[in-house]
C-alpha cells in the first residue's frame, strides 16, 4: 500500500479533493497541517468518515521520511526542507494539479496571468457551456475537480486556472497529459515575496507553455515586453491584442476577430470593466479553437456576467454608486479598475502593502481620483505616497471605517471604488473575506429598510 502524505489541508479545503481521491485509490493517507483542528474545522468536516490519519499543529519529519508520495499544497515552497528530505528518501513529491493532469481524460485548456486569469477562465467556461458542450471549471479559481474525475468524459472540456505557485510546483510536465490550449493573459509584478524577483515569477508563469500538446495552441500577448520571445516547445502561438490588428486575435469593426473572422460583437460583452475586452478576446479565441462556431459564440456571450468582486456594481448607497473591485491585491489591478471609470472617483485602498511599484497608481490617482481613503496596515505609508502627488488622502483604520469615510466625503452621484491594491493578510485570510467584509459594511450603512 502506498504511503501518501498530504502537506497542507488548508482552512478553505484546498487539499480536500486530492485527499479524498487518494483514500478512494486505497492509499495509506496522512494529512498534516501547521494549524490546529479549530482552525481547520470546515475542512476536517469534509474528511469525516474517511480512513486516514491527521497530524495537526505541526509537521513530523518521520512522516515525510517514510512516505512514498507527498502531495504539497501550492502555498508550500518546492524547496521546503521537509519536501527535500522526502525526495532524498525516495518519495515522489508532487501536487494536486500534476496528479489531476496525469489522470484526466478530456480536452484541457489552462490559463495563467497576473490579472484576468479568473475572468478569462469564467468567460471561456460559460462560452463552451453556452455552445452545448460539457465543461468543468477548476484550479486556482476554486474547487477541486478530483471529486468529479470519474464523470469527466473524453469529449468534455476542462478549463483550469493556474497560479504561479501551481505552475512552479509542476516538477515534471512530461508526466502529464498534454493540453490543447494554454493562455497567458499578462505578466506583471506580483508575489515577489515567494519568487524573489519579477524574472523568477515570470519563469514560473512561462512553465504553462511546457504543458502544450504537439498540435496545441498558446494564446499570448502581442508585442508585450514581459512575454516577448516566449514560444512553446510544441504547438503554435496565437497573439492577442484588442487594439492591434496585426495580432491574430484583435478587435476591429466593433467585433472580436480571429484572423479577421468575426467571432462576436463587442457590444455583446456584459462583463463590467473595460479591461475585460482582452479577457473576452482570449476566451472567444480559445472557444473557437475548441470547435465553437462564431454564431454560437455571438449567441452565448451576452448571457455571461462577471465574477464577484471584479468591478461589480453594488448599486447605490445614500446616492453614491459603489463598485466592488475587491479582487485587487496589486497596484496594477487598481490602475485597470480606475481606467474603467470616469474621473472623479472616490477610491478606497489599503491592507498589507506588497513590495511592488506604486508610481503609476499614484500618478493616476492624481488625475482621476477626487479623494482616496487609505486603511489597514499600509494606510499611513499610502497616505505618504499620495499626498506629495497632490492627492487628497485620508487615513482610517478598517474597511468599515473606510466605507463610512468615503460616503461622508463623496457628493451625491459620485462613484466609490473599493479596490484595495494591497494584500489582505493584515486582517483577512484572503481577498474574498475582505471584500465580503466591505459588502457587510455596505449593508449596514444602507440599514434594515434596504
Amino acid at each position: 500500500m502506498t504511503r501518501a502524505v498530504v502537506m497542507g489541508l488548508g482552512s478553505f479545503g484546498g487539499g480536500l479533493g486530492v485527499t479524498r481521491h487518494l483514500v478512494r485509490r486505497g492509499h495509506d493517507v496522512t494529512v498534516t497541517d501547521l494549524r490546529m483542528a479549530e482552525g481547520l474545522s470546515e475542512s476536517l468536516r469534509g474528511l469525516a468518515g474517511l480512513e486516514l490519519r491527521t497530524v495537526l499543529g505541526r509537521h513530523d519529519r518521520a512522516d515525510f521520511l517514510r512516505a512514498d508520495l507527498v502531495v504539497a499544497n501550492p502555498a508550500v515552497r518546492p524547496d521546503h526542507p521537509l519536501l527535500s528530505a522526502a525526495r532524498e528518501s525516495g518519495a515522489r513529491v508532487t501536487s494536486e494539479m500534476e496528479l489531476f493532469l496525469e489522470e484526466v481524460r478530456a480536452r484541457v485548456v489552462c490559463v495563467t496571468g497576473t490579472q484576468g486569469k479568473s475572468s478569462t477562465c469564467h468567460i471561456l467556461a460559460r462560452l463552451v457551456e453556452g455552445c452545448g458542450r460539457r465543461v468543468h471549471l477548476g484550479g486556482n479559481i476554486g474547487g477541486s475537480l478530483f471529486d468529479t474525475l470519474e464523470q469527466i468524459g473524453p469529449e468534455d472540456v476542462v478549463v483550469l486556472e493556474l497560479s504561479s505557485y501551481q505552475l512552479e510546483a509542476l516538477p515534471d510536465p512530461e508526466r502529464v497529459a498534454a493540453v490543447e490550449g494554454v493562455c497567458v493573459t499578462n505578466v506583471l509584478a506580483d508575489h515577489l515575496e515567494r519568487h524573489g524577483s519579477v524574472a523568477a515569477y515570470a519563469a514560473a508563469k512561462r512553465r504553462i507553455l511546457d504543458l502544450l500538446a504537439d498540435d496545441g495552441v498558446a494564446v499570448l500577448p502581442h508585442r508585450d515586453d514581459a512575454t516577448r520571445g516566449w514560444r512553446p516547445a510544441r504547438g503554435r502561438v496565437l497573439t492577442r491584442a484588442a487594439q492591434d490588428r496585426d495580432a491574430d486575435l484583435h478587435v476591429a469593426g466593433g467585433a472580436f476577430r480571429l484572423h479577421g473572422e468575426r467571432l462576436a460583437p463587442v457590444s455583446a460583452l456584459r462583463v463590467p470593466g473595460g479591461f475585460q475586452v482582452e479577457n473576452a478576446l482570449s476566451a472567444l479565441g480559445l472557444a473557437r479553437l475548441l470547435g465553437a462556431e462564431p454564431e454560437e459564440l455571438a449567441t452565448a456571450l451576452p448571457s455571461i456576467g462577471g465574477l464577484a468582486h471584479r468591478m461589480e456594481s453594488l448599486g447605490t448607497c445614500a446616492g453614491r454608486h459603489v463598485v466592488d473591485n475587491g479582487v485587487s491585491t496589486t497596484p496594477d489591478s487598481t490602475v485597470s479598475g480606475l481606467l474603467s471609470l470616469s474621473a472623479g472617483v472616490h477610491l478606497i485602498v489599503g491592507g498589507k502593502k506588497k513590495n511592488l511599484p506604486w508610481d503609476e497608481l499614484v500618478a493616476l490617482c492624481a488625475q482621476r481620483c477626487a479623494r482616496v481613503v487609505c486603511f489597514g496596515e499600509a494606510g499611513p505609508e499610502l497616505v505618504r505616497l499620495l499626498e506629495p502627488a497632490g492627492v487628497e488622502a485620508v487615513l482610517v483604520g478598517t474597511v468599515e471605517e473606510a466605507l463610512r469615510e468615503a460616503l461622508r466625503g463623496a457628493p451625491h452621484g459620485a462613484e466609490i471604488l473599493f479596490s484595495p491594491a494591497c494584500a489582505s493578510f493584515d486582517a483577512y485570510p484572503n481577498f474574498r473575506a475582505r471584500a465580503e467584509a466591505f459588502r457587510a459594511a455596505l449593508r449596514a450603512e444602507r440599514g434594515p429598510a434596504a
